[in-house]
C-alpha cells in the first residue's frame, strides 16, 4: 500500500469527512446521474423555447446552476439524488462560488479532472465539495 493510500484511505479523508453515509463525498455515479438530470431538463427547455439551440441549452443549464446552488444548496439533479453542495469547511456556498463553479463546469475539462477526494477542479477552484445528504 502506498503512503498516499495509507494517509487517504477513502475520498474525503483529507477533508475530515466520513467514509460513507450522510456527509460523505458524493460518488461518481450519483454525480453523473445528477448532471444528466440537469442537462436533460435544460434540453427540454431548449427544445420547447429555442428550437433546440445548443448555446441556449448551455445557457439554461448554467442559469439553473446559478439559481439553485446558492438557494437550495444544489441543482435540481443534486437534490433529487440526495446530494448537497457546501464549502469545504462547511456552510453556505455564497454567491460568487457558484459562478466560478458553473463557469468551469460548462468548460467540461475541469469537471472531469479529479483529485483523490473525488473533487473536480471546478469544485477545488470554488472551494466547494459535493456531499451525500
Amino acid at each position: 500500500m502506498t503512503d498516499d493510500a495509507r494517509e487517504n484511505p477513502y475520498p474525503g479523508a483529507r477533508l475530515g469527512l466520513p467514509a460513507s453515509g450522510q456527509g460523505s463525498v458524493a460518488r461518481p455515479g450519483r454525480r453523473i446521474a445528477a448532471l444528466a438530470i440537469d442537462w436533460a431538463c435544460a434540453v427540454v427547455v431548449s427544445i420547447a423555447f429555442f428550437a433546440y439551440d445548443s448555446l441556449a441549452t448551455l445557457a439554461v443549464f448554467a442559469a439553473v446552476q446559478l439559481v439553485f446552488l446558492p438557494t437550495l444548496g444544489g441543482s435540481p439533479g443534486h437534490r433529487l439524488l440526495g446530494l448537497r453542495l457546501q464549502l469545504v469547511g462547511g456552510g453556505w456556498v455564497g454567491l460568487w462560488r457558484p459562478v466560478v463553479r458553473t463557469a468551469l463546469l460548462c468548460l467540461v475539462i475541469p469537471a472531469v479532472i479529479w483529485d483523490p477526494d473525488q473533487r473536480g477542479l471546478h469544485d477545488k477552484a470554488a472551494g466547494t465539495v459535493l456531499l451525500r445528504g
